[in-house]
């Protein structure tokens, strides 16, 4: 089945060829035979129902520094491609709303991955709230006395934007530490939305687990141990991958989680899981799968594209 893809993503200029996973995406739909339209969010246009982007056909290669060739730009419909990618990386801004209100437009009839209406209601640190009973006590709030309030109950917390991406904006505040009062007046003039406030979990230094579900099942998972003296784990700061198995905690979790996902048409999920604690669910461009596969585990990129094969079928 040779299918038409357009991508919605990145330049890919400034992709990393041996961690990306829109790049593992991209390789497997050129290894079946599907064709690669690329376009930059910037490029995505509405003319009354029409939905149009301007962008170009590209061909990939693993040759880091080399990794890509570009054709001629050009005007397409995207009514006229079978399958599109929506994998920019947030900020998970008006802008990237914006992008699922067009692409909804041309959505089931195109497949988009992951459905838009979908990835616009559930953003990671919010769809996450509808299964506190696997979470670490939360908080979103912008009331300064309530995060107050918060710490003095719990003690140790970590305080982090509520649609930040990547580990960025993310400190731990024990308990003490006289820096809370700035930090919140610093968060209230950056953003204008509420932001997470969760329990420090001590159980992160033995890793954030990332767990890939394709369809609704799980398919794989890394662990990422955090940098000394740092809280994060995420690879792109300085959190170093680690191959893992899956617990039964683990997959309690993703049988909670995992059918919710399928009937939301969120094809390609990854969520963070720390300890026995559920943390996150990203749907907006989860990562990760090309270093499951790096580790021994199962190849993600084509378990997802014969998900997206058979709703095509």
């Amino acid at each position: 089945m040779a299918l038409n893809v357009a991508v919605q993503m990145d330049p890919v200029e400034t992709i990393d060829v041996a961690g990306d996973s829109t790049f593992a995406l991209l390789m497997e739909a050129q290894r079946r035979g599907h064709t690669v339209f690329y376009y930059l969010t910037g490029r995505l246009s509405q003319k009354g129902s029409e939905i149009y982007a301007t962008g170009c056909d590209l061909h990939l290669r693993e040759q880091a520094g080399d990794h890509f060739t570009k054709g001629e730009p050009y005007r397409a419909r995207l009514d006229g491609f079978d399958v599109v990618l929506m994998r920019q990386d947030p900020p998970f801004d008006m802008a990237y709303i914006t992008a699922t209100h067009m692409l909804e437009q041309v959505h089931p009839d195109t497949l988009v991955v992951n459905d838009p209406r979908e990835v616009r209601n559930a953003p990671e640190k919010m769809f996450v709230m509808q299964y506190r009973d696997l979470m670490p006590p939360t908080l979103i709030t912008r009331d300064t006395d309530e995060v107050k309030a918060f710490r003095a109950e719990h003690g140790d917390i970590i305080v982090k934007p509520l649609y930040g991406n990547g580990g960025e904006g993310v400190f731990r505040l024990a308990r003490g530490d006289e820096n809370l009062n700035s930090l919140l007046e610093l968060f209230q003039q950056i953003f204008r939305e509420p932001f997470m406030v969760q329990k420090y979990l001590s159980a992160v230094r033995e890793g954030d687990k990332r767990i890939i579900l394709v369809d609704g099942e799980p398919a794989g998972a890394i662990n990422r141990i955090p940098a000394q003296g740092d809280v994060r784990s995420n690879m792109h700061v300085g959190g170093t991958p680690l191959a893992t198995e899956l617990t039964g905690r683990d997959r309690e979790i993703c049988a909670a989680i995992g059918p919710a996902l399928k009937s939301r048409g969120l094809i390609f999920a990854g969520i963070d899981v720390i300890g026995d604690a559920l943390t996150e669910i990203n749907v907006t461009s989860p990562t990760g799968i090309r270093e499951v596969k790096r580790f021994g585990g199962a190849d993600i990129a084509s378990l997802i594209w014969d998900a997206i094969e058979a709703r095509c079928g």
